[in-house]
């Protein structure tokens, strides 16, 4: 509330910070073990892991992802589903904007070598709210039909609001809809 006197000039410098809805996030925790089983589930042995590596991913694909044709994405393919989540690739918050570094580790999907940097759309969600770029590294790939958000698991990391986490990702939502954009998830286990 402001009340100023008639023939004056105020100076002001207002602030404001307005929730995303164009984007969500999901972070959590990976447990698991490594086994041999049979085709009935039957196991021959169980690794319990005790140390957690390998990726969180994440599409809007229903159907099984491609993994032999996985790619680094291109700027075609982020174009394309700019497009499809109703962004504008010049907006601050576009996936071309928002994928904007190209720094991530080495890794390994499906027997597909990733070295360093490779990947041209890379980012890193926040620790206890702060930018950074070696930790929660998010990596865009192409399944030679789909964008899948690729992100590298931490083991027990302090993530975004100083909890510990083993993964921290971000996925487009079209805010242009009431409709929520269903992501199918899968996980790979180093």
């Amino acid at each position: 509330m402001l009340n100023t006197t008639g023939g004056s000039v105020t100076t002001m410098v207002l602030n404001g910070t307005t929730q995303n809805l164009g984007w969500k996030a999901y972070v959590g925790n990976i447990s698991g073990n490594l086994v041999l089983k049979d085709a009935d589930n039957y196991s021959v042995f169980e690794w319990d892991l005790t140390t957690v590596t390998g990726e969180i991913y994440a599409t809007r694909e229903s159907t099984n992802v491609d993994w032999s044709s996985l790619t680094c994405a291109q700027a075609a393919q982020v174009g394309s589903e700019e497009a499809a989540m109703n962004q504008d690739a010049a907006d601050v918050d576009s996936i071309s904007n928002t994928f904007i570094n190209t720094t991530h580790s080495e890794f390994y999907t499906a027997g597909i070598h990733f070295s360093t940097n490779q990947c041209n759309y890379t980012t890193a969600t926040y620790i206890s709210s702060a930018k950074q770029y070696d930790h929660f590294q998010e990596v865009l790939l192409y399944d030679s039909s789909y964008l899948v958000y690729t992100t590298l698991l931490e083991n027990s990391s302090v993530g975004f609001d100083t909890s510990r986490y083993d993964f921290q990702m971000l996925v487009a939502e079209d805010d242009t809809t009431t409709v929520n954009t269903a992501y199918y998830f899968y996980v790979e286990l180093g």
